[in-house]
């Protein structure tokens, strides 16, 4: 947690494709990347959707269906746990997920859960971000609005979320 709090101090963007700070900026699984290997582990994947297969590959991810929290299907979620979306962007890779962060838990001041991560537009007390920072956890999906002349774009689409493989068993 201390690397997560260390780099929002950085004032980093948001950088496609970027897993370095050096960078000025990293993309959400570039930055879940670098966290982990900053943590000692080195087999964790780069990419969003390689992070996803990696947790359900080692047993550790709890799927999450409901739209609304509080949720009965959220009660084992911990500090420390990757969370996954699909439909945050459109891609063609298999599974189509296309975002990552980590849980932080939830604020003393106001038991909001909060996460961290890099984003190019999620919010944080409801103040769109932007960059390597900390962000409101929401598990509700929303469509996005079209533009004027655009077909209706899905939107983000919280799937579950996981334990960071060999670690479920240390005290976060």
């Amino acid at each position: 947690m201390e690397t997560c709090l260390s780099l929002t101090k950085q004032n980093l963007g948001y950088k496609f494709g970027s897993c370095d700070p050096a960078d000025g900026g990293m993309d959400c699984s570039g930055t879940v990347y670098h966290v982990l290997q900053a943590a000692g582990i080195t087999d964790a994947p780069r990419t969003a959707s390689e992070q996803y297969v990696w947790v359900r590959k080692a047993g550790t991810f709890e799927a999450v269906i409901s739209r609304k929290a509080p949720s009965f299907e959220l009660d084992a979620l911990r500090p420390g746990d990757l969370l996954f979306w699909t439909g945050t962007y459109s891609t063609d890779q298999e599974p189509p997920v296309s975002h990552t962060m980590i849980y932080l838990g939830k604020r003393r001041s106001d038991g909001k859960q909060i996460m961290f991560g890099a984003s190019d537009g999620r919010t944080y007390d409801d103040r769109k971000i932007i960059g390597v920072s900390v962000f409101d956890f929401k598990i509700s999906s929303a469509a996005q609005k079209p533009e004027a002349g655009e077909a209706a774009k899905p939107g983000s689409n919280f799937i579950g979320y996981a334990r960071i493989p060999g670690l479920d068993h240390v005290d976060r």
